[in-house]
């Protein structure tokens, strides 16, 4: 029985993986770095701490990880304070949800621009708890993003489900112990193996309803 709904940000919500993107390399190439064609996917549901040190220590950036950091979710700011990238269906499937179930969230973002876009997009009064990957031990794939939104709810992990639409996400809500729906992201498309460990698999949010929650 389903206690407690959790969603993933980025490529759920929003259509931002295209902005992360495009932010991180051009500061790479800006700065000298070694982008690479696989770099974006690599550091997705990386945490702040993580995909900073990843661009330091393998796309060679000569900044410190807290210095790229700090510049990333400044031009990611500014963006989403141009434009939030805010996917249709997203505001009304939240709400739906929340009409029947408590909501958290769990995201690789940064808790500066969590915050940023759920009051851009009037959003933040529908979650009762907001995790970001920079507040505990390990990025997604790891369990713990998904496991802290659990505890912050008052609800077992294996009572909540997951929605999220990418490779690093669908695993890390699993490992969690959550049953998970996945909406694939169109852009970095998870493998069909992730595919496979999602309880429900749809392709938009219109069909993202209680009934194929509960």
């Amino acid at each position: 029985m389903t206690h407690a709904v959790v969603f993933d940000l980025d490529g759920v919500l929003l259509d931002s993986e295209q902005v992360w993107d495009d932010v991180r390399e051009q500061l790479a190439r800006e700065r000298g770095g070694r982008w690479h064609a696989n770099a974006q996917r690599e550091m997705m549901g990386m945490s702040s701490i993580e995909w900073s040190r990843y661009m330091h220590d393998e796309l060679g950036l000569g900044e410190s990880p807290e210095e790229i950091s700090a510049e990333v979710v400044r031009r990611m700011e500014q963006a989403y304070s141009e434009r939030l990238p805010l996917i249709d269906g997203g505001r009304e499937a939240v709400e739906r949800l929340a009409a029947r179930w408590p909501l958290g969230l769990a995201s690789s973002s940064n808790r500066e621009l969590i915050d940023l876009a759920l009051e851009v997009g009037r959003l933040a009064r529908f979650f009762r708890v907001t995790v970001s990957s920079e507040e505990v031990a390990r990025g997604k794939p790891a369990p713990d993003v998904y496991l802290e939104a659990a505890r912050r709810l008052a609800v077992q992990p294996g009572r909540c489900v997951a929605i999220e639409d990418s490779r690093n996400g669908i695993r890390a809500a699993k490992a969690a112990g959550m049953r998970v729906v996945a909406i694939p992201n169109p852009h970095f498309p998870p493998d069909d193996a992730t595919l496979e460990l999602a309880d429900v698999t749809l392709t938009s949010l219109a069909e993202l309803s209680p009934s194929t929650v509960a």
